[in-house]
């Protein structure tokens, strides 16, 4: 069964930015959508997924989602319906009344985008003068009062030697998460120059690298499903490193994930633009159930069908999308060339027991965790060379993957 893990709803086209890379081309303040989704729409969607499951993580954005008047009341909402609610914003209208207010409505967290720690390069990106500056302040107040935050950083050929610097900002200031975000360039993103695939390659090493070596903080890519077979080639005994990217350290476009656009259509994910529904004419899970069918049992093509690794990453579906191919083309970014050998299945069960003490502790963790959160503890334990998984292994994979949860 696909359950969802992630849904992302773009509650708005509207934007105080003009960001190069948007892949909605976001227009400006004023002007925005008239068919948005209402608070009593993306209510009524919050309601449906509740009552399927409250295991899926919520992510509220954009557009700019802060400047959604009732978004404190759909977060409230989702809230009590026992959903993780996540904002993700650019954090310039992050005041303090703000930060305090979307807490108070039951917020768990934001992803603040940060893309350098040059204000000029990143103002330039952004496409506003001042934006980095107000987007610190967002940091600052953020931690002030108390609400979790993670920085997204979208890596380029113009900014990629900032990753070391970006990953200790992250951690200095006190965010939970580092995610790196590699651009498929659709909207406004076309325009750029996308990064190399040795340099996607190197940029990926050094995130292994850098999340080996971190104890307090996750560091992460996203859109870069490669990073499993990086990660595989890199320690090839690793149960950890056999865990499909499907499970969800790859990519989850339509098998565990998908975005509701702010006219209500339903997409794979951001950067696949064709719509297989829109909830306003049928029922969202309907919609979900019966759709990206082609993405959940792919038929790949070129390289990508015939790769070793094709079960562990299968690459990004939505770049050969963009660059007019087929979806099920290869992914041009990956510098791998399939040897021919055979395919790496991904672990099954490992028939790894839990300690009861280690099952009470996995109930602090937050619904949407649960099962990524199990599924790495028994592969961690395996490789130990162990049968049970214990509070003790919780509190390693605690501090080394997933930040603290005790």
């Amino acid at each position: 069964m696909n359950n969802i893990f992630l849904l992302a709803i773009n509650l708005t086209r509207r934007c105080n930015l003009a960001c190069h890379h948007c892949y909605l081309d976001a227009d400006t303040l004023e002007k925005g959508s008239p068919e948005e989704l209402t608070t009593d729409e993306v209510c009524g969607l919050l309601d449906s997924i509740a009552l399927r499951s409250t295991e899926t993580m919520v992510v509220l954005t954009g557009g700019e989602p802060l400047v959604r008047h009732d978004l404190e009341t759909l977060i409230a909402h989702g809230a009590q319906l026992g959903l993780s609610m996540v904002l993700g914003t650019n954090a310039v209208l992050l005041s303090e009344k703000r930060v305090q207010s979307l807490k108070k409505s039951g917020l768990l967290g934001v992803g603040i985008s940060l893309d350098s720690l040059d204000p000029a390069y990143h103002d330039a990106f952004r496409g506003a003068p001042g934006a980095w500056a107000k987007t610190m302040k967002g940091i600052e107040n953020c931690c002030r009062h108390s609400l979790s935050f993670q920085i997204h950083f979208s890596v380029t050929e113009n900014n990629a030697n900032e990753l070391s610097a970006m990953i200790d900002f992250a951690r200095s200031s006190g965010a939970r998460v580092f995610n790196a975000f590699f651009l498929v360039c659709t909207g406004r993103g076309q325009f750029l120059s996308d990064i190399s695939a040795a340099l996607y390659e190197q940029v990926l090493k050094n995130l292994i690298e850098a999340q080996a070596k971190s104890q307090d903080m996750i560091i992460r890519p996203r859109c870069a499903p490669h990073y499993k077979r990086i990660a595989y080639q890199s320690n090839p005994s690793s149960p950890l490193n056999r865990i499909s990217g499907n499970e969800g350290d790859g990519c989850i476009a339509g098998t565990h994930y998908c975005r509701i656009t702010p006219e209500g259509s339903v997409t794979a994910c951001p950067y696949i633009p064709d719509e297989v529904g829109n909830i306003r004419e049928r029922p969202f899970l309907e919609i979900w159930d019966e759709s990206f069918q082609a993405l959940r049992t792919p038929t790949l093509k070129g390289d990508c069908g015939v790769c070793e690794y094709k079960k562990l990453c299968g690459g990004c579906r939505a770049r050969p999308l963009a660059a007019g191919g087929d979806l099920m083309d290869a992914d041009s970014l990956c510098a791998y060339k399939p040897q021919g050998g055979s395919v790496i299945q991904p672990l099954a069960d490992l028939s790894i027991q839990w300690s009861s003490e280690a099952e009470q502790r996995m109930l602090r963790i937050p619904a949407f965790l649960s099962k990524m959160v199990k599924k790495r503890a028994e592969a961690y334990v395996a490789e130990l060379g162990e049968p049970l998984v214990t509070p003790e292994h919780l509190a390693v994979l605690s501090a080394r993957r997933f930040g603290k949860f005790d």
